[in-house]
């Protein structure tokens, strides 16, 4: 292996082929694999995953980074690059080949069983198989090593030194910020919201949500949407960045929030330089940050009255009879509705922490030991009565609501409250530099702050941290405050609160 910059990009683009594949298999098994090929879909994963640990963790591979790093004579991009990729070398090299190989064979058993529990509505035939699924993410952590709580480790993963104790200290600021805000609406009149669970048709719902990705700017030379249980965006590259949806004849707000919410993930996906594909520079920076970009969207965007006037017209075209004799100001109350509910992907932004917060607590747990996997239906159903006063009449509604399990997405759900908090964040800077925003928006235009994401998050790949993007952007690190005060001025308009 030559000692050269571009032996080392020719090496991660070798990765990057093998990661493209199997995401293209995951995609496929989620999309259109018929059921009986679960199993050798499970080996082809373990070998590919196998192949892609075998070229991250190659001393030859290591001994040229190192050596590329200790010339110092790189510019910023390319130092950059080399300390994400030996700071990826050293994580990898914690977890053995077979390891890794058995991780990749659980998940995706894992997946078909999560599936068939779900059709099934019996979290058991889930059970065992994540009952292995738990057990590895505990070895993992333990691999990977941790200083304070063994969760920190998964955490990390995702979201480069995220922590219990961080966390901890934001969803306090959310239990005496949003909880009471929460409790205060509950007092208020209940807005109206009953036509939005009328019969719409589901060919019809589905146009709609090409039309709204294509307002988004989404590109379809780039990338496409199908249909899948549970909502997802995936990413070969930049230039081939796909999303799903998923649509409820009885529920026409889910395909819409659900295409917006994934619209933005994939407009992140494809705002990453293409030139930079394999590279960290041409990669996202966390989950935090894409979660962001998806919620400034589906949230300060996509549930704002300035954009619904210009897209509110068009959605009573295709639902004449539904909507026609709805008004605008009707529409967004209702689709602004705070109210405890049992799915987390439909639920309001301000229980939506809540529900967050249940998924955290409950995967604490289970890192801890604390918590036995055959006890998890109740333990969840016991939370969601505590913190929501709800209880799920079925397993769908409930414990098998979420595909990140399945996955072995340990350590995932916490980004989606860190995501909401920098979307208000961002929306609130965007309102600064873009001079006339919500007119923008009103008139349908979102180039301006499409560009504005381009420039300060989407270009950027994994050059700078999360935190360090934050501030550059808005010149201060997280800060909850935004959140708050956006949802308080929002809701006093809303519910008189």
């Amino acid at each position: 292996m030559k000692k050269t910059y571009e032996s080392y990009k020719e090496h991660l683009l070798k990765i990057a082929h093998l990661n493209s594949a199997l995401a293209l298999l995951s995609w496929d098994q989620e999309i259109y694999m018929p059921p009986k090929g679960a199993e050798v879909r499970a080996r082809q994963f373990s070998t590919l995953s196998a192949m892609v640990h075998e070229l991250s963790v190659d001393p030859e591979f290591e001994k040229l980074v190192d050596h590329l790093i200790h010339k110092s004579s790189f510019g910023f991009k390319e130092m950059r690059n080399l300390q994400e990729t030996q700071e990826s070398i050293l994580q990898n090299k914690k977890l053995p080949t077979t390891f890794v190989k058995k991780g990749a064979m659980a998940r995706s058993e894992a997946f078909q069983t999560w599936e068939q529990a779900r059709k099934e509505e019996d979290f058991k035939v889930f059970a065992p198989a994540l009952t292995k699924i738990v057990a590895l993410e505990r070895e993992k952590a333990d691999l990977l090593g941790f200083k304070g709580h063994p969760y920190d480790a998964l955490l990390n993963l995702y979201e480069k030194d995220l922590t219990v104790v961080k966390l901890e200290k934001v969803f306090t600021q959310i239990k005496n910020d949003i909880v009471p805000l929460v409790k205060a609406i509950s007092e208020k009149e209940q807005v109206d919201d009953s036509f939005l669970y009328q019969v719409y048709d589901k060919e019809d719902q589905f146009e709609f949500s090409l039309g709204l990705l294509r307002e988004m700017k989404y590109d379809f030379n780039s990338g496409r949407q199908d249909i899948s249980t549970h909502p997802f965006t995936i990413n070969f590259n930049a230039n081939d960045v796909r999303v799903t949806t998923r649509v409820n004849k009885n529920d026409i707000a889910e395909v819409i929030w659900s295409t917006i919410h994934e619209g933005g993930h994939g407009l992140y996906e494809q705002g990453l330089p293409s030139n930079n594909y394999g590279l960290p520079s041409g990669e996202y920076v966390s989950l935090g940050i894409h979660e962001s970009q998806s919620r400034v969207w589906e949230n300060n965007i996509g549930r704002a009255k300035h954009w619904w006037n210009y897209l509110y017209p068009k959605l009573q075209s295709v639902f004449p009879n539904q909507l026609g004799e709805i008004a605008l100001d009707t529409f967004y109350r209702a689709v602004n509705k705070v109210q405890p509910s049992l799915i987390r992907t439909s639920a309001d932004e301000l229980t939506y922490h809540i529900h967050v917060l249940i998924r955290y607590e409950i995967e604490k747990s289970l890192m801890e030991g604390e918590v036995e996997i055959v006890d998890l239906e109740e333990l969840w159903n016991s939370k969601y009565q505590e913190y929501l006063g709800v209880t799920p009449s079925k397993p769908s509604e409930g414990v098998l609501q979420d595909i990140h399990w399945s996955h072995g997405s340990l350590g995932y759900f916490p980004t989606y409250s860190l995501g909401s908090l920098y979307a208000a964040q961002f929306y609130a800077q965007a309102e600064k530099d873009i001079l006339g925003l919500p007119l923008q928006l009103e008139s349908g235009n979102v180039d301006a702050f499409l560009k504005l994401m381009r420039k300060n998050i989407h270009q950027h790949g994994k050059l700078y941290t999360a935190e360090q993007l934050c501030e550059k952007f808005t010149g201060e690190p997280l800060n909850i405050a935004h959140f708050v005060k956006y949802a308080k001025e929002k809701y006093r308009g809303i519910y008189g609160v």
